[in-house]
């Protein structure tokens, strides 16, 4: 998912409702409108707002508290920004073993196995792209490269 995408999703305030200013990130999901000061929040900033006040809701409690959805709520979940709660009876499972997880897509295991299996697709292709532009190295080392015909 692009950035723009990521934008849209979490609901960022861009317009002061109260008095149309341009609304300024002040972090973890607070956005503060240039003229008037009014405070408002993305979805992120209403969700973990209310899971600081009240641990271990779930998600269908948040939904009905602050009105972001669940679908919403299991992406910021899957992003890392936020986690279950110890002890709950719901988890995340990682999307390669299956493990119990708090946040994120993967496991600690299987997150290492992806990114050393990007990592080798991009030195593959990195490879692939620099073939024929002369930076292998060859055995003709020494060799003159260009002999002059009279």
């Amino acid at each position: 998912m692009n950035l723009l995408g990521a934008l849209d999703m979490y609901n960022i305030p861009r317009v002061c409702k109260k008095c149309g200013g341009v609304m300024v990130f002040k972090g973890v999901g607070e956005y503060h409108c240039e003229d008037c000061q009014a405070v408002d929040y993305d979805d992120y900033g209403k969700v973990r707002g209310y899971i600081e006040e009240h641990k271990g809701a779930t998600a269908a409690q948040i939904e009905e508290a602050v009105g972001v959805p669940q679908r919403t709520i299991r992406r910021l979940l899957k992003d890392g920004r936020i986690e279950i709660s110890e002890g709950s009876k719901v988890y995340l499972r990682c999307e390669l073993c299956g493990k119990q997880l708090r946040s994120g897509q993967y496991c600690p295991e299987c997150e290492i196995k992806v990114h050393r299996n990007l990592e080798a697709k991009q030195r593959e292709l990195m490879n692939k792209n620099t073939q024929g532009f002369g930076l292998e190295q060859k055995s003709e080392e020494g060799q003159k490269r260009f002999t002059r015909e009279n």
